[in-house]
């Protein structure tokens, strides 16, 4: 294998059209060289927009591509562990959108499945590699807020389409499966600690069948946690972290650049002063997949964020659907 991995891509999501593909092509470490899409000539748009060589014929010729190290998966949330399992069988290393699973007993099969083949597999959660987040991790475990008491926090933004394949009971859809992951993921990142008990209050969608709002509460040990998500309110997301010397606010926390800036305002009880600690312009995409292919090429033990660490997140979320 060279410097650089090869990238195949299992369809021309919005996801992988607007943010994980770009950031593939602008990656010092990898190169997207083949998609395949139900429709060949959005396939054939999508690779003439990025600058991909090979539209192969389905899926399978993607993962059965001589061209091909690993493989990118944006589909729909209920076909991820299929096709997660069908690219490790094949050989190839696997970075899948989050949700990557439907419920921890699927990821428990990928981690087994990723021991028994060796090969790389992880879940695309962008914000692990944000440096806000590790600012805030810093920050807690340095004691600046003093004890930490309460997270708070929110993502939510507006979509009725009936047509919207997030709003499809059967290809996974639902708010929390969505966005509700982020609230999650962050304070379990920012913490390094896991909920001890999860109460939710879930708003289904008698159109649709899915979940349109959730408000969560997760008590940790000696902090609790509240958030909310919905996909029918205005666009908002935000973290608080509050703790008995002060706190943090993560102004963008998911989403820097649609949502607002990458800023950090923090306020301190000993200073009487909030300062706002900015990151600029940092690309948390072209940061994942950076990662995630210096693991491929050996340059590193493991990914930052392990399947081990997705199974956590999808405990909490199991808890809060089912």
């Amino acid at each position: 294998m060279t410097e650089k991995i090869r990238w195949g891509v299992l369809g021309a999501a919005k996801i992988a059209d607007n943010f994980v593909v770009p950031a593939i092509q602008r990656s010092s470490n990898g190169r997207v060289t083949a998609v395949a899409s139900r429709e060949r000539n959005r396939a054939h748009a999508f690779a003439s927009k990025h600058a991909i060589d090979h539209v192969l014929t389905s899926y399978d010729a993607v993962i059965e591509s001589s061209e091909v190290d690993a493989i990118y998966i944006p589909l729909p949330t209920a076909s991820h562990i299929e096709w997660c399992k069908k690219a490790l069988l094949g050989g190839k290393h696997v970075l899948c959108e989050k949700p990557i699973a439907m419920n921890s007993v699927e990821v428990l099969e990928l981690i087994a499945l990723r021991d028994k083949t060796g090969l790389v597999c992880g879940e695309a959660f962008m914000v692990a590699h944000h440096p806000q987040w590790a600012f805030v991790r810093d920050s807690l475990a340095q004691g600046l807020l003093g004890e930490l008491t309460l997270i708070e926090g929110s993502f939510t933004y507006f979509n009725d389409d009936p047509n919207a394949l997030k709003n499809n009971l059967a290809l996974g859809g639902g708010g929390v499966r969505d966005i509700g992951v982020y609230p999650v993921v962050t304070a379990r990142l920012a913490t390094g600690l896991e909920p001890e008990r999860v109460h939710a209050e879930v708003l289904l969608d008698p159109r649709f069948g899915t979940d349109r709002f959730a408000r969560c509460t997760a008590e940790f040990p000696k902090f609790s946690m509240a958030f909310y998500c919905g996909t029918q309110l205005s666009r908002r997301q935000h973290m608080i972290f509050h703790g008995t010397k002060g706190w943090l606010s993560v102004d963008a926390p998911f989403n820097p650049g649609v949502y607002g800036p990458a800023q950090i305002r923090h306020r301190s009880d000993e200073t009487g002063q909030t300062r706002t600690v900015e990151f600029g312009d940092v690309d948390q995409y072209q940061l994942m997949v950076e990662d995630f292919a210096r693991a491929v090429l050996g340059q590193k033990a493991k990914l930052s964020f392990t399947l081990e660490n997705s199974l956590g997140n999808q405990r909490v979320i199991d808890q809060i659907l089912l």
